[in-house]
C-alpha cells in the first residue's frame, strides 16, 4: 500500500493526467508528470514535471527514481518507454495492455481469442491487400491505421470499392485494418477498475454520441437494449483485464446491435466517457485509478442520481463557459489549454440529477 506523501508518476501531460493529479492530491499523494510536450496542463497541478523525450533513458531513470509507482494517461506512450521504466519502478498498467491497445489488428485478434465479437475485419498491410480485404469484407467499410489514430484520426470511409485509392492515400499509406460497417442502435462504454488483488468493479455504462469521430456526449441511464447487453460486455472486459493482470481503470467501447455487443476498441486508461463519474458516481474513475495503483481499497462505483449527462467542450465551444457557469446545475471543467482549435477537447460539463442545460456545448 502506497503511503501518503508518496509520488505517483504519470506518463503524459494532458487533461486526463490533470484530473488524475487532482484525485491523487485528494488522497495525499504527490504527482510527477513526464511528457515531451511544451504544453502540459497536467503539470499545472503537479508537484514535479519532467519535460523530456520518450527515449531519453537517463531522464527516464531519474524520473523512475523520483516515483513510487508510475501510470499513464494516454495509450500512445511508446511501449519501449514503459518496458524501460518497468525495470526501475512499478508501472500500472504495464506494457502488455499498452502493446495490444496500440495495435488495432492485435487488439481485435486478442479480443476474438477471449470470446469477444469485434466488427468483421481484415489486415491491410499494403495497397494490394486492400482490394483483397474489400472482396472479403465488402462495403461500406472503414479503413483504420493499425497504429496511432484517435478521435477520428487515421481513418477513412469507403462507400464503394472505387474509394480504395483515395482511402489509402487519406491514411498516409500506412498498414491498416479494414472494418465492415456495423448496424447498431447505440454506442456505449464499459468502464471498470481492477485492483492489485484482482477485485473488479464497474461503473454504469453510458451511451456515447460522437460527432466527426470525436466523443460529443455521454449520458445515463442507458436504454433497455444497452442494459440487456451490458453484462456480456462486462464479462468480456473482465476477461481482458484478468488476462493482462491489469491494474487500474480499463475502458471498452461497444456497439449495441441485434446480434449482441460488438467490441470496438479498448483504452488502457481513464476515459473521456467516464468524466461523468466525477460528479455522478460515489467514486470517480480518476480516484479509483489512483486507489488501484496505490493498493488502496476500491471505492464504490455506484451512480449517485439519474439522469447524468456529460458534454465535451470542443474547439470554440469553450467560449460558452461563462454561460454554462450561470447554470446552477452545470459542473464545468476547463482544462486550461491555451490553443483553441477545431476538434480539440478543451473542457467538459456535466449535469447530474437534472436534464442537460440548453447552452450549446
Amino acid at each position: 500500500m502506497l503511503s501518503p506523501g508518496s509520488t505517483i508518476g504519470i506518463l503524459g501531460g494532458g487533461q486526463l493526467g490533470r484530473m488524475l493529479g487532482v484525485a491523487a492530491a485528494r488522497l495525499g499523494y504527490r504527482v510527477h508528470i513526464y511528457a515531451p510536450d511544451a504544453e502540459s496542463v497536467a503539470a499545472d497541478v503537479a508537484a514535479a514535471h519532467s519535460r523530456a523525450a520518450w527515449d531519453d533513458e537517463p531522464r527516464l531513470a531519474a524520473f523512475a527514481a523520483a516515483c513510487d509507482v508510475v501510470t499513464l494517461e494516454f495509450e500512445n506512450v511508446p511501449v519501449d518507454t514503459v518496458r524501460f521504466l518497468s525495470g526501475h519502478v512499478a508501472v500500472r498498467p504495464g506494457a502488455a495492455a499498452l502493446e495490444i491497445a496500440q495495435d488495432r489488428l492485435a487488439e481485435k485478434r486478442f479480443v476474438a481469442r477471449l470470446g469477444g465479437h469485434p466488427a468483421p475485419f481484415a489486415a491491410v498491410p499494403d495497397r494490394a491487400a486492400l482490394d483483397t480485404a474489400l472482396a472479403e469484407i465488402g462495403v461500406p467499410a472503414i479503413l483504420k491505421t493499425v497504429r496511432m489514430g484517435y478521435d477520428g484520426k487515421g481513418q477513412a470511409r469507403l462507400a464503394t470499392a472505387a474509394d480504395a485509392d483515395a482511402a489509402w492515400d487519406a491514411i498516409g499509406r500506412h498498414a491498416a485494418v479494414l472494418e465492415g460497417f456495423v448496424s447498431f442502435a447505440h454506442e456505449f462504454s464499459v468502464i471498470l477498475v481492477r485492483g492489485i488483488d484482482g477485485e473488479v468493479r464497474f461503473w454504469d455504462s453510458p451511451v456515447n454520441v460522437h460527432a466527426n469521430g470525436i466523443l460529443a456526449s455521454s449520458s445515463l441511464p442507458p436504454p433497455r437494449d444497452v442494459l440487456d447487453q451490458q453484462e456480456e460486455a462486462r464479462a468480456l472486459m473482465a476477461a481482458i483485464a484478468a488476462e493482462l493482470d491489469y491494474v487500474g481503470v480499463l475502458t471498452g467501447e461497444f456497439f449495441a446491435t441485434d446480434d449482441g455487443p460488438i467490441f470496438n476498441e479498448m483504452a488502457p486508461r481513464v476515459h473521456n466517457s467516464g468524466h461523468w463519474t466525477i460528479e455522478g458516481a460515489v467514486t470517480s474513475q480518476f480516484e479509483n485509478h489512483i486507489r488501484a495503483l496505490a493498493g488502496l481499497p476500491l471505492g464504490s462505483t455506484e451512480t449517485t442520481v439519474l439522469p447524468v449527462t456529460m458534454r465535451n467542450l470542443i474547439g470554440v465551444a469553450i467560449e460558452n463557459v461563462p454561460e454554462l457557469l450561470a447554470d446552477d446545475a452545470a459542473h464545468v471543467h476547463h482544462y486550461g489549454k491555451a490553443d483553441v482549435r477545431d476538434g480539440r477537447k478543451l473542457g467538459h460539463v456535466t449535469w447530474v440529477g437534472v436534464g442537460a442545460g440548453t447552452t450549446p456545448a
